[in-house]
């Protein structure tokens, strides 16, 4: 594909009544993930005088630099003040103040820090299942990834491996969208071409990537540039264009691939001490959870508005788009599903959600198919003739 053609292309209790609950397509409630009304929640807290003043500090894995993810996490932080008129606020940390930016739900599930904002997929070393809360490769895209959290029972399903697993709950707050292929220092045509590769990518892609021959590495976002740069590895996967630029990766590798098949759509999610989060009064609650519903709304929204300009300066600066061939994507898909029945036979939450995922997976891909993806490949043809 030529240069042209791509470029072308939970409020409960007291605040209840302010809830407009969100019905799951197989007509179960999704309890945990309402809708709230953010100006009866600050009415509810301003009447109310016995409501004490709290102030938190939140861990991320992000720099400060990428306006995107810190951003969402600071959103959250300001959302949470606004509507709670001050009384309960959140100091937002970059990656490294209060904790590594790889180890946000170890501190939060320590109690050391009660509140993160990161990627649950860097934490499948603990259990495979989290992988979920983010994305998984050949998964869903942004909407159907919301559909599954907030209609499907997805979010109901995490927040009890969370509250079992590490006394946390956690809320959608944040999405990319769809990620970019990453960048090699070298082009890769077939799955021989990837072999050896040492790359930076974590998660179930990483692991598939391994399958298919590469070295995976686990990095944090501020460090990726660096290791790009001495040749420490040879590839990385981050986001896209707009977060890509801000930390100059066009500066150390000049292969740009599409599409990131391992994160179609990855949430990011804010993560609580589960009895920290029990301590606040509900409408501190209810203003916490309305904040990351917000979060998770905007930032895809500044994605989508801020990528395609990112990608053409890009383009303009030199970068070589290229697209991963199809030898390339059937066999990460083919090691993708072959990873997850080895998960599913090895690890009994992976087996219990990924059922439930593949289910609704299956299921919304054929609406998909039947409408939206029809009006979608005759627009981008229009776009390209």
């Amino acid at each position: 594909m030529d240069r042209r053609n791509f470029l072308g292309l939970a409020a409960k209790g007291a605040v209840g009544a302010a809830t407009i609950g969100l019905v799951g397509c197989s007509g179960n409630q999704t309890e945990d993930a309402p809708v709230t009304d953010a100006e009866t929640i600050a009415e509810a807290v301003a009447s109310d005088s016995s409501l004490p003043e709290v102030s938190w500090q939140m861990a991320t894995s992000w720099p400060p630099s990428l306006d995107t993810l810190f951003g969402g996490a600071e959103l959250v932080g300001k959302r949470v003040a606004a509507i709670t008129g001050g009384k309960f606020t959140i100091d937002v940390r970059s990656a490294g103040e209060l904790a590594p930016g790889l180890e946000v739900l170890n501190v939060v599930e320590q109690g050391a820090v009660p509140i993160g904002h990161t990627a649950s997929y860097y934490y499948v070393g603990k259990s495979p299942a989290t992988a979920f809360g983010t994305a998984l490769p050949f998964g869903f895209n942004y909407r159907q990834q919301n559909a599954w959290l907030y209609q499907g029972g997805g979010l109901d399903l995490l927040r009890q491996l969370y509250a079992d697993k590490f006394g946390v709950i956690q809320f959608p707050a944040g999405n990319t969208g769809q990620q970019m292929g990453g960048w090699f220092n070298k082009e890769v045509e077939t799955v021989a071409d990837m072999q050896g590769l040492k790359m930076r990518i974590p998660g179930l892609g990483g692991q598939v990537m391994n399958k298919l021959g590469v070295t995976v590495q686990v990095i944090a976002g501020g460090e990726i540039f660096q290791a790009l740069q001495t040749g420490a590895i040879d590839a990385a996967e981050w986001v896209g264009p707009y977060d890509d630029e801000k930390l100059g990766f066009h500066e150390a590798s000049k292969f740009y691939y599409a599409p990131g098949w391992w994160e179609p759509a990855p949430t990011l999610e804010i993560q609580v001490n589960l009895d920290k989060y029990n301590e606040l009064p509900e409408e501190y609650q209810a203003a916490l959870e309305t904040a990351a519903y917000q979060s998770n709304m905007e930032m895809m929204a500044l994605y989508d508005a801020r990528n395609q300009e990112a990608l053409q300066r890009l383009v303009d600066a030199g970068v070589q788009l290229r697209v991963f061939s199809d030898e390339i994507l059937k066999a990460s898909e083919e090691a993708a599903f072959s990873l997850y029945d080895e998960l599913s036979q090895e690890d009994g939450d992976f087996k219990a959600i990924f059922a439930e995922w593949k289910q609704f997976r299956d299921s919304i891909q054929k609406w998909f198919s039947a409408n939206e993806a029809l009006y979608a490949a005759y627009t981008q043809g229009s776009l390209q003739n």
